[in-house]
C-alpha cells in the first residue's frame, strides 16, 4: 500500500471515477495518505463526488507516471472521524485555505477491498491487493 500511495503522490495528480446513476463521472485528484494502514483520499461533502460516493462506494482511480500507470479499484468508505480529518489535512498543508477537520464540509475515504495495478508496454502487469 506503501508503495501505491507513493506513486500516486509522485505522480501528483491522478484520476477518480465514480459513477452518477447510469454516467460514468471522472475528475482530477490530488490527495493520498495513509492513516492507521489504510489509503486515504479528500474531498467536500458539498462536491457533487461526495453524493456519488454516498450512493455508490465503488470507485477507481487512475495516474501516469514515468511511464507506468497505476489503477485502484475498490469501495472508498467515509471515516468521519475528526482525527482521520485531521491527519489527512496536516499531510497537505496547502488544503486549510480551504478546507479544516471541524469544518462539516472536509470529507475522506479509505479503500476498502482494494486492487492496485501497476502497468506499462514494456513489462507484465502487477497487482497488489489491500
Amino acid at each position: 500500500m506503501e508503495r501505491v500511495c507513493k506513486f500516486l503522490k509522485d505522480a501528483g495528480t491522478y484520476y477518480l471515477a465514480t459513477v452518477e446513476g447510469d454516467q460514468p463521472r471522472v475528475r482530477p485528484f490530488g490527495t493520498a495518505h495513509i492513516f492507521e494502514g489504510r489509503l486515504y483520499i479528500q474531498t467536500g461533502k458539498a462536491k457533487p463526488v461526495s453524493k456519488q460516493l454516498m450512493a455508490n462506494p465503488k470507485a477507481e482511480i487512475c495516474a501516469f507516471h514515468n511511464g507506468t500507470w497505476l489503477r485502484v479499484a475498490g469501495e472508498l468508505v467515509e471515516d468521519d472521524r475528526v482525527e482521520a480529518r485531521k491527519s489527512m489535512l496536516d499531510a497537505y498543508p496547502s488544503l486549510r485555505k480551504m478546507y479544516d477537520e471541524n469544518d462539516g464540509n472536509t470529507q475522506v475515504f479509505y479503500f476498502k477491498n482494494a486492487t492496485a495495478t501497476f502497468s506499462s508496454f514494456t513489462s507484465a502487469p502487477e497487482t497488489i491487493e489491500f
